[in-house]
């Protein structure tokens, strides 16, 4: 079996690497390295699966770059997109190249991937943010987070698309795109909206990442800032329960196909960015006092996933709890110390 991994030296893009050269796969990764850290994920993924993996340098919103991907190394048996531009803040300083990396670098391929590769299994990083603000879900602050007094189970897939902010507006055509190529041309397409992934190997930065980057900059001793009350709340995801879904998801009858998953760690999993630092601080990492600053345009109160239909479809739950993830993220974080200083100290 072969696999298409974009966005390859990513985070998510990592993780699915090594998931699926575990399963049994051979593995082609395709990046345009442009963001921190994939260089050093790069080295790590060619240094431990020499032949089981290959790189392939380029970008998704190059046409014959992606025909000279699927032409040299399809057709492929399972493509997992994880190439992106992954921030809210960078898409509203800079929409165009937001809606060209997001949209136009989906569409791409999409489209190359049904005439080249029709059979293959495709499933797309999408995110919470299509949703927006949720103000129908009734966000009330209750003690120590931003809950909805709507859904107390999260936020279900029916619930109505809102495109707010320039990212959601780029990932939610995407998102419809990949949802509409499986239903127009009988393709076997996943949409996963998801919600908070963290892990090992997330070079988190304050733009992105906020679980990774408050354990980065507390063992760091970097500065931290808080955008908003900090009462918002997320439901984490540990990022091998989420390459594991994954894999049950190809592994899904092949009549199961266009589909939509809310993905996330769901209602017991949930944790605002004050709980977050509470933890950090009954754990002696976090000594600096955070400072606080307005709140971000297109920042979510809270985002909860009902992730009750991935797992009616497919049995799959989330296994890692926060307190577990952030520890084994926190050992990380101080193995790879070195490089993360080096990381922290050219922004």
């Amino acid at each position: 079996m072969k696999a298409l991994v974009t966005g390859c030296a990513g985070f998510i893009g990592s993780h699915t690497v090594e998931r699926l050269i575990q399963y049994g796969m051979s593995v082609i990764g395709f990046d345009n390295l442009s963001r921190s850290g994939t260089q050093l994920t790069l080295d790590y993924l060619k240094e431990k699966y020499e032949g089981s993996f290959i790189f392939r340098h380029g970008d998704v919103r190059n046409v014959e770059g992606v025909a000279a991907l699927f032409k040299d190394f399809g057709p492929f048996d399972l493509i997992v997109h994880e190439a992106g531009q992954v921030a809210v803040t960078s898409s509203i300083v800079n929409p165009r190249l937001d809606f060209e990396t997001n949209a136009w670098g989906t569409l791409n391929l999409l489209d190359t991937y049904r005439i080249c590769s029709p059979s293959a299994t495709f499933i797309f990083a999408s995110t919470n943010k299509v949703y927006g603000c949720m103000e129908n879900l009734g966000v009330v602050l209750s003690e120590s987070r931003y809950i909805y007094s709507a859904c107390r189970e999260g936020v279900s897939e029916a619930q109505p698309l809102d495109f707010h902010s320039p990212y959601g507006c780029s990932k939610g055509a995407a998102d419809q795109y990949v949802r509409d190529f499986g239903r127009i041309y009988g393709l076997r397409t996943f949409v996963f909206r998801q919600s908070c992934i963290y892990g090992t190997r997330q070079y988190g930065m304050e733009d992105q990442g906020w679980v990774a980057w408050f354990v980065i900059a507390a063992l760091l001793d970097k500065p931290i800032t808080i955008y908003g009350d900090g009462f918002q709340s997320r439901d984490l995801l540990w990022i091998e329960d989420l390459v594991d879904l994954y894999i049950r998801v190809f592994e899904l009858k092949s009549a199961t196909r266009h589909r939509v998953f809310n993905v996330g760690g769901g209602c017991k999993n949930v944790l605002s960015l004050r709980e977050l630092l509470s933890m950090l601080e009954s754990m002696n990492i976090l000594k600096q006092t955070p400072q606080y600053a307005e709140a971000r345009e297109g920042d979510q109160k809270t985002f909860v996933a009902d992730i009750s239909l991935v797992r009616q479809v497919t049995g799959w739950y989330p296994i890692v709890a926060p307190n577990v993830g952030v520890d084994k993220l926190a050992q990380w974080v101080r193995d790879h110390i070195g490089d993360l200083r080096k990381l922290c100290n050219r922004k």
